[in-house]
């Protein structure tokens, strides 16, 4: 696949080209890429239930299964795996144990629409996006949803949940700034990116459209992530759009398949694992990403 160039710092960033790796294939619609610093990757094979390990010496392995149709993960502060569930309209958080917590399912009383996209901040609190698409067959269980909006909740550390945005088409994908004093949100029904302000207590200020995603081919706003310099990828038409602190949209990384989300990862944190439809590619970046483990 090629690069789209829009401004010539995408090659400082991605490189001249890119070079795509089959990590895995074969499933039915992957998303929730998440690495951990011991060597393995997790991600979910959502509408077949399966959330899966995989490695480079062991391969693609069994981690969960039913995993109630698990979406985006991430790491708590204490290592812990954090998932939103779309079958069950769940946040939950696997102990050390291996048994599972509940930390959300509701709002006023009424059942979450389906949890899709989690960050943890630095003070303990998870942030999740709430859309619909995990009330609708394939991606989740048919069902309608209770709530008459599609919000940004937080997860206080004492266990409180609160909505802190619902003026979304559909909220999907989060990312927090290097400092973690903003929150960028991305609607795919409105192909566009929002900056938000994080105050002291968590709750969000601002919301302002920081960027759109446009161009040809399809794909629309979903997984987001952050790198090492400030520069922001974020799923759209073609592929993965990449944008400079300044929002100037550098080009796309087009990607053989409909892409849906990716994690930085190996060691270096150069590598990318796309989720991509049937499948998990890998490429090697110039400029290295974020972890996501405390």
């Amino acid at each position: 696949m090629s690069l789209e160039i829009r401004d010539p710092r995408l090659t400082a960033i991605v490189g001249p080209a890119v070079t795509f790796e089959t990590v895995a294939t074969g499933c039915i619609f992957t998303e929730g890429p998440l690495w951990h610093p011991a060597g393995y990757l997790l991600f979910s094979d959502m509408p077949g239930d399966h959330l899966r390990r995989w490695s480079q010496a062991e391969g693609v392995t069994t981690f969960r299964q039913p995993c109630n149709k698990s979406n985006g993960l991430a790491w708590d502060r204490q290592g812990r795996l954090v998932a939103c569930e779309h079958a069950t309209s769940r946040v939950t958080r696997t102990e050390a144990d291996g048994t599972i917590t509940v930390l959300a399912t509701h709002h006023d009383g009424r059942e979450l629409n389906s949890p899709n996209d989690v960050v943890v901040h630095g003070d303990g609190g998870i942030y999740f996006s709430d859309p619909t698409y995990g009330r609708m067959e394939h991606y989740g269980v048919l069902r309608e949803p209770q709530l008459d909006f599609r919000g940004v909740f937080r997860i206080d550390p004492s266990g409180e949940v609160r909505l802190l945005a619902d003026d979304f088409g559909q909220p999907n994908g989060l990312c927090f700034s290097q400092d973690g004093r903003r929150l960028f949100v991305n609607d795919t029904d409105r192909q566009h990116i929002r900056l938000f302000d994080v105050r002291a207590d968590g709750t969000l200020a601002g919301g302002q459209v920081w960027a759109e995603t446009t161009g040809e081919g399809d794909g629309a706003p979903d997984g987001m992530k952050l790198d090492s310099a400030g520069n922001l990828y974020c799923c759209g038409p073609g592929g993965i759009h990449v944008f400079a602190p300044d929002a100037t949209c550098l080009g796309v990384v087009g990607v053989p398949e409909y892409t849906a989300n990716f994690a930085w990862g190996d060691g270096d944190y150069r590598s990318l694992f796309i989720t991509a439809s049937t499948s998990v590619y890998r490429i090697r970046v110039d400029v290295p990403g974020t972890p996501q483990f405390p």
